[in-house]
Order: C-alpha cells, then sequence, then structure tokens
C-alpha cells in the first residue's frame, strides 16, 4: 500500500517540480539571448549616430575652412561669409 501512494504521488509530483524547473532555466536562457541581441542592436545604433555626427562635424568644419579660405583670397565678402556660415551653423 506504501509504495502504490509513493509511486503514484510523489514521483509524479517530483516530476512535475523537475519538469517546471527545467522550464525556468529554458525561459531564463532566452530572456538572456534577447538581452544580448537587444543590447547588440543597440550598440551597433549607437556606433551609427556616432558615426554620422563625426561625418557631420568633419564636413561642417570643411566647409567652415572652404569659406574661411574664400574669404581670406577676397572671392566673397565679410557678410557673405556670415551668412553662409550662419546657414551651414543653422543646418
Amino acid at each position: 500500500m506504501e509504495k502504490i501512494i509513493f509511486f503514484g504521488l510523489v514521483i509524479p509530483i517530483m516530476a512535475y517540480v523537475l519538469y517546471l524547473g527545467g522550464m525556468a532555466i529554458m525561459n531564463g536562457f532566452k530572456s538572456k539571448e534577447a538581452n544580448r541581441a537587444e543590447k547588440e542592436e543597440d550598440e551597433n545604433k549607437t556606433s551609427e549616430i556616432r558615426d554620422t555626427d563625426s561625418e557631420h562635424s568633419t564636413n561642417l568644419s570643411d566647409e567652415l575652412t572652404k569659406l574661411n579660405d574664400l574669404k581670406e583670397r577676397g572671392i566673397i565678402s565679410q557678410e557673405e561669409f556670415e551668412k553662409a556660415k550662419n546657414k551651414l551653423l543653422n543646418n
């Protein structure tokens, strides 16, 4: 009688507890992988933004240098230089 109770109740309960534990562990692995992928995606976006910002600042400084050269050569006036500079800085 005791063996029937043991095999009929305790073993299925233990199996169910092990099943729940395994599912919890697998869900943890899935969540960790999803977080890793999300983090990599965020890092890629951040690096793209940094690249765009550095390209923009390089282009801006090049344009300002060209404008200054034109002003120093006398090709454009001080007023034209200021207008072009303000246009570049406001965009």
